[in-house]
């Protein structure tokens, strides 16, 4: 059978009603601009591009040389194009107009231009995640508020890993499908069409270290997963963590399994780690579409009215059953409270 490029598959996609030209455009652009960032990772030591930057993100994170690398190609390359009415970055505190030298478009742009840039300098996978919204009508100058979207309005969300192989997974609401980088031919090549989560897994992903400062119906969840067979669950399960949450996410895309970032007591006044609308949203949308569920341990993901760009939630994600146990044990527990 023939490989189907990306851009092939963008065409289908425009055939079919599902997409307009426009938007095919900026995945093309995105997927470009991701290339440029597999280019730069893959270099390494030897392209300058480890270590730290020696600034600071709007969240106060000390800033990789690639964080800075990447944000930057990402707005190059999303300047000039003309599907954009403006950018918002994780790694910056306000949204990036489109210059006035350029047309604009109907959309709007958020991205996480490096996920897990911790892991850089020890060459684990890293990536790219973002996320689709529509400029609302009549909107010339496009600001912080109009992005305040709930995750249920994406018109698309993906993200790139760049490990072994860099892969793009891609959403538009109708199924979740992954492309490989053929680096031979320089281009994305769809591997995967609609990937489904298997409902149950017995594979769980969590940052253990911060066990003491979950609320109690985490601890309740998490000890009963590590009670084995010999726990109410009455099977093991196994835990894995990459900390980078593209790399967690793209293996329970892979093989299913469930990632939480759950509320703890060093991060409740923050509302949680992640952030909403440059993590939680697009990968929610991701997984949703791939028959998985994404909830912050107590509503739907996809359905949080946000308050702020830079607004940050629990994150529960992953095949389905797992996601509904841990999600009722949280309600269970606040409606005891009540």
């Amino acid at each position: 059978m023939k490989p189907i490029s990306l851009i092939q598959f963008l065409i289908e996609e425009r055939r079919a009603g599902r997409i307009n030209a426009e938007l095919s455009l900026l995945i093309e652009v995105v997927a470009r601009a991701c290339k440029r960032i597999a280019v730069a990772t893959n270099k390494g030591a030897i392209g300058g591009v480890l270590g730290e930057a020696g600034t600071g993100n709007i969240q106060g994170e000390a800033q990789k040389k690639l964080d800075v690398i990447s944000n930057e190609i990402l707005l190059e390359a999303n300047a000039w194009g003309g599907q954009l009415a403006a950018c918002a970055s994780e790694e910056m505190e306000d949204p990036q107009p489109i210059p006035d030298m350029y047309p604009k478009g109907n959309h709007l742009l958020l991205f996480d231009p490096l996920d897990g840039s911790s892991n850089i300098d020890v060459n684990i996978s890293v990536g790219t995640i973002f996320s689709v919204l529509r400029c609302p009508d009549g909107v010339t100058e496009a600001r912080a508020e109009h992005f305040l979207q709930p995750g249920t309005t994406q018109l698309a969300a993906g993200y790139v890993v760049y490990g072994p192989a860099t892969v793009f997974v891609l959403t538009f609401g109708h199924g979740t499908h992954e492309f490989t980088l053929d680096r031979e031919v320089g281009s994305f090549t769809l591997s995967r069409r609609d990937i489904r989560i298997p409902e149950e897994t017995g594979e769980f992903a969590i940052n253990m270290s911060n066990q003491r400062h979950w609320e109690p119906p985490m601890q309740r969840y998490i000890g009963e997963l590590l009670a084995g067979q010999e726990g109410p669950r009455g099977r093991d399960f196994n835990m894995r963590w990459v900390a980078s949450m593209v790399a967690d996410v793209h293996r329970i895309i892979t093989r299913g399994g469930v990632f939480f970032y759950p509320l703890d007591a060093k991060i409740k006044s923050k509302g949680g780690k992640l952030r909403l609308m440059y993590e939680a949203n697009p990968m929610a949308f991701i997984i949703e579409q791939a028959g998985g569920a994404a909830t912050t341990g107590r509503e739907r993901i996809l359905d949080v009215q946000p308050s702020g760009l830079h607004q940050r939630v629990p994150v529960f994600l992953g095949s389905k059953k797992e996601i509904e146990v841990a999600t009722h044990y949280h309600l269970q527990a606040d409606s005891a409270q009540s």
